[in-house]
């Protein structure tokens, strides 16, 4: 009889809270989901065509030729296979339950490991949890706490039992101790001290990957709550699926790999083409121009194409005009551009060149790494860069974890010229000044050469926030439904917001937002107005990105009681907002781009 599965994740969150490399609770263990080798194997999941993200992927993470697998899905039909992911106990060491004395504010409980619990998982009789304290390393390296070595301030032969300390109820890293029946005892709070390492050494332990997976490191460990939302970092890639015609010629030859495949000279490569979807998929290329990308990709020689956003942007706005309603359509990407006349209604929206409905679209999401304690962000274009350090999710990875979300949204263009007087203006240069001056402190902080991504990221971007939360009021999905992807092309001057739900249901959503852009100068009226005031007004409005007090370097005049959203809708974590490029904020009218009456 198959293995009874210990708990259940929707396919998606096995690509962002609860990826490979993740710590979790079961309803009885706590532990770490298993890398991909702990995964049914591939020819047992469904794979996902999108040639140009798996293109993405082998020049970020140098994996030849890799492939996009859907995360198993449950079958609870009667005689189904079950396909589960596999997970590790993690960690090793556990508090044992004791029973707290009775009117005393000190409760001491023991420390023990897994090795020492009986076949119930009890030590003495008695439930034990999982200890809520592990060391990690910058690298994603992630292990038990060596908890004599800690309560003896170095490595000791002592093996007596360990106990740890709780005063008062608080659960503050101040109020725990842990001790040992020798006599030695020390505060859990200097574990935080980084310059003296009181953890040690990292010893590159990697347990989603299975024993025997350690690898050379040597960092400083840093003390981890497993539950902490820094405990795990995702590294996600996303791209919009747009037509074949668009994506060129190694885009379809990626999709009919496995007929290609087999093709060695130009004449085989004729008889092929018998086929039928063959045929019509290579019509509009020569049979030199196929022979040449079937090398390509046999050689794993990627061709040098745009960035995945710039590629999607180009494909949006040669959307002819229209709405919508005509047929066919094309189920991955249906987009027209709404007639001016149905939607500007003033000179409110002088600032907007075009909207355009995206009824259909198609977006393909993988994740190919993690890190721990700091996020690491993708530049303006939506990609990693290829020297960021990232947690391997196998330990030859071949193949990485998507899902499919299918869809509608906004594309809001702004338009080029006025963004271009708008950063001519003295008190925009003088605020962006501040705000790439946050950027280097935060730079030197972090120890990264990110780029600063200029300031019409910066005023999109938080433009973008202003209006997801103005959306969300009317079109029936909640705002943390509602994701936005920024397009800043600096060299072509062009510049937009796509704001966009989706759902892994085959049939997608309903119409709901897409609907909304005959209803956008309503909307900007709304969100500039709101942008105008925060709560937390004047410190918010006044904030600068300097001020190494409060250490928010990437942030302007922005917070959470204006316009920071969910992480869910934010591509940047929520960085890289300032209201006063957007609209007239206390104290500093002059920076904004649309002028509010």
């Amino acid at each position: 009889m198959p293995p009874k599965p210990h708990g259940q994740l929707r396919r998606g969150q096995l690509l962002t809270t609860y990826g490979p490399g993740a710590l979790f609770d079961l309803p009885r263990h706590a532990a770490i989901v298993g890398g991909l080798d702990a995964w049914p194997l591939p020819s047992e999941l469904e794979e996902i065509i999108e040639p140009r993200l798996t293109r993405t992927i082998q020049v970020i993470t140098g994996v030849i030729n890799p492939r996009l697998y859907a995360p198993p899905a449950a079958d609870d039909a009667p005689g189904g296979k079950p396909l589960g992911v596999g997970v590790y106990r993690f960690p090793e060491w556990f508090v044992v339950q004791e029973a707290a004395a009775s009117g005393s504010r000190t409760r001491s409980r023991r420390l023990v490991h897994r090795k020492l619990l009986d076949k119930s998982n009890k030590f003495d009789g008695l439930p034990v949890v999982a200890t809520r304290f592990v060391a990690a390393c910058s690298r994603g390296h992630i292990d038990d706490i060596d908890w004599r070595a800690f309560v003896h301030r170095g490595k000791t032969d002592c093996r007596q039992q360990l106990w740890l300390d709780e005063h008062g109820t608080s659960g503050d890293l101040g109020d725990l101790a842990v001790r040992c029946e020798c006599g030695a005892e020390r505060s859990l709070v200097e574990a935080t001290n980084r310059e003296a390492h009181p953890l040690g050494r990292c010893n590159g332990r990697r347990p989603w990957l299975g024993l025997d997976s350690n690898e050379q490191c040597g960092e400083p460990l840093r003390l981890l709550i497993r539950t902490a939302s820094n405990a795990y970092f995702p590294q996600v890639l996303a791209v919009l699926s747009i037509p074949e015609r668009d994506s060129g010629i190694d885009a379809v030859v990626e999709a009919l790999w496995d007929e290609l495949s087999i093709v060695q000279e130009p004449g085989d490569l004729r008889v092929v083409k018998r086929k039928l979807n063959v045929g019509e998929r290579l019509a509009p290329f020569s049979d030199e121009e196929v022979f040449a990308a079937i090398q390509r990709k046999r050689s794993g020689v990627v061709p040098l194409e745009k960035p995945l956003k710039q590629v999607e942007l180009d494909a949006i706005l040669a959307a002819p005009e229209g709405y919508g309603d005509d047929v066919p359509l094309n189920e991955d990407f249906h987009v027209r551009r709404l007639p001016d006349q149905v939607w500007r209604k003033s000179s409110l929206s002088d600032g907007i060149a075009a909207v355009y409905q995206l009824h259909r679209l198609r977006e393909v999401l993988a994740l190919i790494g993690f890190t721990r304690f700091e996020a690491i962000m993708p530049n303006i274009n939506g990609e990693y860069d290829q020297e960021v350090e990232r947690a391997p999710l196998a330990r030859e990875p071949k193949w990485f974890p998507a899902v499919e979300n299918r869809g509608e949204g906004i594309f809001v263009q702004l338009d080029s010229a006025a963004v271009t007087r708008w950063l001519q203006r003295d008190a925009v240069q003088r605020r962006l000044k501040e705000l790439a001056g946050g950027h280097v402190l935060w730079q030197a902080r972090r120890n990264t050469k990110q780029p600063f991504p200029g300031g019409p990221y910066v005023l999109i971007h938080t433009l973008s926030h202003l209006l997801i939360q103005s959306l969300a009021l009317r079109c029936g999905y909640p705002m943390s439904a509602i994701r936005e992807r920024i397009y800043v092309d600096m060299v072509g001057q062009r510049y937009g917001i796509l704001l966009y739900t989706g759902s892994p249901d085959a049939s997608g959503t309903l119409g709901g937002l897409v609907q909304q852009a005959r209803s956008l100068e309503e909307h900007l009226d709304h969100a500039l107005r709101t942008g105008m005031f925060c709560s937390n007004d004047p410190i918010c409005a006044q904030h600068t990105p300097n001020n190494t007090l409060e250490e928010r370097w990437l942030l302007g005049a922005a917070c959470h009681g204006c316009a920071l959203v969910g992480e869910s809708s934010c591509e940047m974590w929520n960085d890289y907002l300032d209201r006063a490029l957007v609209v007239p904020v206390f104290g500093l009218e002059d920076a904004a781009f649309f002028a509010v009456e």
